[in-house]
């Protein structure tokens, strides 16, 4: 897996959040608009999403992602707490952040242990466990879609 390589041109994907018991909390679609510059081995990224959610709300996040010669990553967004980390491994890339996400009229801040897993050169399965405090509170389970 090259996330360069993959997260380039326009990207879709299909997802939900499920609480821990496994019911679907919410189902989203997002559409990726995804750039990389820089010299080889040390480009920055610009991962611009658009969510659309089952109630008809809609969302943006704009990921801000630096890539070492290692293969490691880290990354910023608005609603991330500090910087993203996470590194490539084969067809897999893991990454882990604090989201801080709007619930209730409150901020919380959750913690997401995040896989993604390259199928072929245009499908990606991701899978990320939601938890606070080191209890799990659910998943978000996302297929990437190559144009």
């Amino acid at each position: 897996l090259d996330l360069r390589q993959y997260f380039k041109g326009t990207v879709d994907a299909y997802g939900v959040f499920t609480d821990r018991s496994g019911k679907v909390i919410k189902r989203f679609t997002v559409v990726m608009t995804c750039s990389w510059q820089g010299p080889p081995g040390f480009e920055t990224g610009v991962l611009d999403e658009a969510f659309t959610y089952s109630d008809g709300s809609t969302g943006r996040r704009i990921w801000t992602l630096k890539r070492s010669a290692d293969g490691r990553y880290v990354g910023t967004a608005a609603d991330v707490l500090g910087e993203a980390a996470g590194e490539e491994k084969g067809n897999a890339f893991r990454w882990g952040y604090t989201l801080k996400l709007p619930v209730d009229g409150k901020i919380v801040e959750v913690q997401f242990d995040d896989w993604m897993y390259l199928m072929n050169d245009k499908v990606m399965l991701n899978k990320a466990v939601m938890s606070k405090f080191g209890i799990r509170l659910g998943e978000v389970t996302l297929t990437f879609v190559k144009r």
